[in-house]
């Protein structure tokens, strides 16, 4: 079984037992959150598409740490004006362990 969610505007395919990383979560370490936006829920041989969403379907996720993403640089030039900046900026994100897909 596997299902596609939602979670801030991004659009996952989980399964269970998969450990996913998302832009950081409002949530504690070691609970567990309820992704209740599935746009899509697939079983065996049968696929549930949902409009938008999968009326019942739920995906339960447990919160395994929040961490900080690599370093991406953002460099800007302008030719010929002595104009050179560099900047890094590392995402906040959070670990994800997918528990279970019911719907």
């Amino acid at each position: 079984m596997y299902a596609i969610v939602e979670t801030q505007g991004k659009q996952h395919k989980v399964i269970e037992g998969q450990i996913l990383i998302v832009d950081r979560l409002l949530a504690d370490e070691g609970s567990t959150i309820d992704l209740e936006k599935v746009r899509l829920l697939g079983k065996d041989d049968s696929v549930e598409v949902g409009t938008p969403y999968v009326d019942g379907a739920n995906v339960t996720a447990k919160v395994l740490e929040h961490k900080k993403g690599k370093k991406v640089l953002v460099f800007k030039k302008k030719k010929r004006k002595q104009y050179k900046r560099m900047k890094g900026h590392r995402q906040l994100l959070t670990v994800l362990k997918i528990e279970g897909i019911k719907g």
